[in-house]
């Protein structure tokens, strides 16, 4: 019987340190690195593809308002001429008018009105460098998310594994009346703890893969299989910065700072613009009338403008006025939020450096226990209810192991995001 236990436990230890593939997808599984999934997601990602429209879009707008209005062509011709009865006398003897004219902006309104337009595109570029980084914080954080997941899947498939065979050389061992039942119904229960376990994780697994695939534009329903350098993951260190470094670096360098900045200034130039608009603007012509004028065959110069007298754009201007005013606290505003995540998100990354350096994060250390508890149950010096709860202790070791890396890089990641730079790569 000793023996029997002694083989038992020795299978099981090796069991454990087989290396079990997370997913069962096969041919289907890609491993794929971080810079890998960068160049794609950059490539084909649609929400990115759909801003740099609207960036276009934007800058199209400069050239429209650069443009110069179209000059404007009257033609009037006599429907019938009594004198000489003819229908549309298009000869010497009709009369034909023919006037041109050209409107003339003056006061600045067509700069202005660039001005306001390459503003405008200067937000809609601020906008698509907000939302790459926006949607690059999502992408970086499921691909490490994912990596840790599934480190932790192996866990369980190394256990379960091992427990499977236990559970099947147990119920053997029963049947011969060598060991009691409650043995057996221990063992089994735990494999059904570690199985449901594990099934909430792949779950977890499936909607960050989803989310993946979403980010990478993949309609394959390929499986990911995230691959980073431990050692990178390892050197991240908050040493080279401090918490004003950051925040100076993040007003700086935020996206979403430069847009409201931007858009301040848009709102500036349409108030000069509106103010430009209240000054009429000139039109300038050309007649040309043939016989119908106290001499033939007549040329004269037009003139034409508005006079101002009840409408100056007044309401347009005070609206402008307001709408700088608006852009202004959105400017202060968003200059606080920066302020606070930044903070915020030093703390956190403070915090959770902190913790992981603290921490023994040695793996054999966990392993040569479980080889000396195996040896122990081996030889009957442990109960089962012993050697279950040290397993348990076992597993969730390793797995809050990983989820503390996984928590420290999201934490990284977060304050990548709160600077607007990729500080931490």
């Amino acid at each position: 019987m000793s023996r029997f236990f002694s083989l038992l436990f020795a299978a099981c230890y090796l069991g454990l340190n087989l290396h079990v593939q997370a997913s069962p997808l096969g041919t289907d599984t890609l491993q794929l690195t971080l810079p890998a999934a960068e160049q794609r997601f950059l490539q084909y990602n649609l929400a990115l593809l759909a801003q740099r429209y609207n960036v276009s879009g934007a800058e199209a707008q400069i050239l429209q308002a650069r443009l110069w209005d179209n000059p404007t062509v009257f033609l009037e011709q006599n429907t019938y001429n009594p004198q000489t009865g003819k229908v549309l006398d298009v000869t010497r003897t009709g009369n034909s008018i023919v006037q041109v004219q050209q409107l003339f902006a003056i006061a600045g309104r067509r700069k202005a009105a660039t001005n306001v337009a390459r503003q405008n595109a200067l937000v809609e570029q601020f906008n698509f460098e907000d939302l790459l980084r926006t949607l690059r914080f999502q992408l970086r954080s499921t691909f490490f998310d994912l990596y840790y997941k599934q480190q932790s899947v192996l866990v369980y498939d190394k256990e379960v594994n091992t427990f499977q065979r236990s559970v099947t050389l147990y119920q053997s061992q029963y049947e011969k009346g060598n060991i009691a039942l409650k043995e057996v119904i221990r063992l089994r229960a735990f494999l059904f703890q570690l199985r449901n376990e594990r099934q909430q994780l792949l779950s977890d697994i499936a909607a960050q893969q989803t989310d993946l695939r979403t980010l990478l534009r993949d309609t394959t329903g390929t499986y990911y299989v995230p691959a980073a350098d431990p050692n990178r993951l390892r050197q991240l260190s908050l040493a080279s910065y401090t918490e004003g470094q950051l925040m100076d670096s993040a007003q700086v360098s935020r996206a979403d700072v430069k847009a409201r900045a931007a858009d301040l200034q848009q709102q500036t130039q349409n108030l000069r613009l509106q103010r430009a608009l209240a000054a009429p603007d000139l039109t300038v012509g050309y007649t040309y009338d043939r016989a119908g004028n106290y001499i033939q065959n007549y040329n004269a110069l037009t003139l034409g403008i508005a006079v101002p007298v009840f409408n100056r754009n007044q309401g347009n201007i005070r609206t402008a006025q307001s709408q700088v005013a608006v852009s202004q606290a959105a400017l202060s505003q968003q200059l606080l939020q920066v302020q606070n995540e930044v903070q915020e998100a030093w703390r956190l990354a403070r915090q959770t450096d902190e913790l992981y350096r603290t921490t023994n994060r040695e793996t054999s250390d966990f392993e040569q226990l479980m080889k000396g508890i195996d040896e122990s149950y081996a030889k009957r010096n442990l109960t089962t209810l012993e050697f279950l709860d040290f397993y348990e202790s076992y597993k969730n070791n390793l797995v809050q192991l990983y989820s503390l890396r996984a928590s420290r890089i999201r934490a990284f990641e977060q304050l990548n995001y709160a600077v607007g730079r990729p500080l931490f790569n």
